[in-house]
């Protein structure tokens, strides 16, 4: 068996009062997820995960915080693959979806709302329900200061 370690990011902008979830649907299964990829030789995780949402996704984000790892078994020309994937929550900060790479057939923003049911497999949702939790814990508007 074949092990692979993958890194990611689960990226958030907030536009009038909304919350959007940037998804990447892949080109060879089609399946929709969170922009990630292999961490190459000499490379941390954080900066694979930041150049992969800007490779896959087409936009630059900065890292917020870490969220849990998934793990999942996938085949690919007959060999059996272990995958571990580290995710962080991003905030988006410059680009357009549309600037993909070849690896995706589609990047785009979708409603926090509509995430869960746009994912495809189930550690993308396991992953999404804790990035969803700690965006709701994040102050949408300025608190008061209490002066």
């Amino acid at each position: 068996m074949k092990f692979e370690t993958s890194a990611g990011g689960v990226v958030y902008k907030k536009e009038n009062g909304q919350v959007f979830i940037l998804l990447t649907q892949h080109s060879a299964h089609h399946g929709w997820g969170f922009p990630k990829g292999l961490v190459d030789s000499g490379e941390d995780r954080k900066t694979t995960a930041l150049r992969e949402v800007n490779e896959e996704g087409g936009v630059q984000a900065k890292i917020i915080a870490d969220l849990p790892s998934a793990e999942y078994f996938y085949k690919l020309e007959g060999e059996t693959i272990k995958k571990k994937v580290f995710y962080f929550l991003m905030e988006y900060l410059s680009g357009d979806p549309e600037d993909h790479d070849w690896e995706m057939e589609a990047a785009d923003w979708v409603p926090l709302e509509k995430v869960g049911d746009t994912l495809s497999f189930n550690s993308d949702k396991k992953i999404f329900q804790e990035a969803a939790k700690r965006l709701k814990q994040e102050p949408t508007e300025p608190q008061p200061s209490g002066t």
